[in-house]
């Protein structure tokens, strides 16, 4: 009995300790905070969009969303930009190194004069089929691709130096084609009220659900400024970066990205009302994210983004990806890579979710 009692006292003494770490840290002055997470910046040249993305102002958005009409006919295994646009399996010369990110990446210039984004790791792989089903449903996506293996003359890089071979060669590489006459000048809000009760807004969070794609950052949006060959402007609304996907739904320390098992145990709808839904995705974080106060405080903050989903929405959704066939989906994580076994079992969970998103 003394013995227990000991150690609910020392269970309370540490409790109180780590309450106190985190008061202490989560009122440091601003300065001194990790700013990570902060909102992004938008490009100085004055655009519209840009200011009334960041501010929630004005009437005219870009395009969001666009009927992908017979979505049987959708290549899943190419995406958005097709088998043109797929690089060439080699003549690709270091540009430089982008340490803007957690992942090891770095832009390269292939024989024809494309610039490409090559990013390196767990991510990679995830991404390039995340790009698939969300351009199969509807939503602009970034022109990946994926090559087991990628040679590069010259290639320097300060991180991930354990990725490359004496010779130059990575393996397991995310190319993000440069897109003529497109410029990123800003990033959207997930909390905008502006799209709030829009359909297809909702038809997005969904699909980020249905995917796992935890890190619902603003910074991870983008407004595309897109030149057409006719010389109209078209702006384009879209997530950016989509590489923490088929995972935990949440910020881990382990299997929260590209994670079959992780995926396969996961939860997709975490509560079905009278006239809504509650998306799972993105979780609470990690409670190790505790000691860092600001970031853990933000992320749990970005669960509201996917917590009232009308379940109309949720069945409109659940029936346009029904269309997709078990090829089309399994196209998806082929393009990314994946061994047979892991393809299949991928897609026996997002045919499932597909079904249950049909059922609300």
């Amino acid at each position: 009995m003394v013995e227990q009692t000991s150690f609910n006292f020392f269970r309370i003494k540490w409790f109180g300790i780590l309450v106190l770490v985190v008061l202490l840290s989560y009122n440091r002055p601003v300065a001194q905070a990790n700013t990570a997470q902060d909102q992004p910046a938008i490009d100085q040249h004055v655009d519209k969009h840009a200011v009334e993305a960041r501010f929630g102002t004005g009437e005219q958005l870009g395009t969001l969303w666009q009927d992908p009409g017979d979505i049987k006919s959708r290549n899943l295994f190419y995406g958005i930009g097709g088998e043109q646009h797929a690089p060439p399996p080699n003549g690709y010369t270091f540009v430089e190194e982008d340490t803007s990110d957690s992942s090891p990446k770095f832009v390269v210039r292939d024989s024809n004069g494309i610039r490409w984004k090559v990013k390196l790791g767990k991510e990679a792989r995830g991404e390039i089929a995340a790009t698939r089903l969300v351009w199969a449903a509807g939503y602009f996506t970034d022109e990946d691709y994926f090559l087991p293996e990628l040679q590069v003359k010259d290639l320097r890089l300060k991180r991930g130096k354990d990725l490359i071979s004496k010779d130059g060669v990575v393996t397991n590489a995310r190319l993000e084609r440069d897109v003529e006459d497109q410029k990123k000048i800003g990033s959207w809000l997930w909390k905008t009220e502006r799209m709030a009760d829009r359909r297809d807004f909702n038809g997005l969070k969904i699909m980020m659900a249905l995917i796992n794609n935890w890190d619902l950052k603003d910074s991870n949006t983008a407004i595309y400024r897109r030149q057409q060959p006719g010389g109209e402007v078209e702006y384009i609304y879209a997530v950016s970066d989509l590489g923490a996907a088929f995972g935990n739904t949440h910020l881990d320390r382990g299997a929260n990205k590209s994670d079959v098992e992780a995926y396969e145990a996961s939860e997709f709808i975490a509560n079905i009302g009278d006239t809504n839904v509650r998306l799972a995705t993105p979780g609470a974080p990690t409670r190790w994210l505790v000691f860092n106060p600001k970031d853990y405080f933000y992320r749990r903050g970005l669960m509201s983004v996917t917590r009232e989903i009308p379940r109309t929405d949720a069945r409109w959704m659940g029936e346009l990806l029904s269309g997709l066939s078990g090829s089309q989906i399994r196209d998806a994580f082929r393009a990314g890579g994946f061994s047979p076994e892991e393809t299949d079992r991928f897609a026996r969970v997002v045919e499932r979710r597909i079904e249950v998103l049909r059922g609300i």
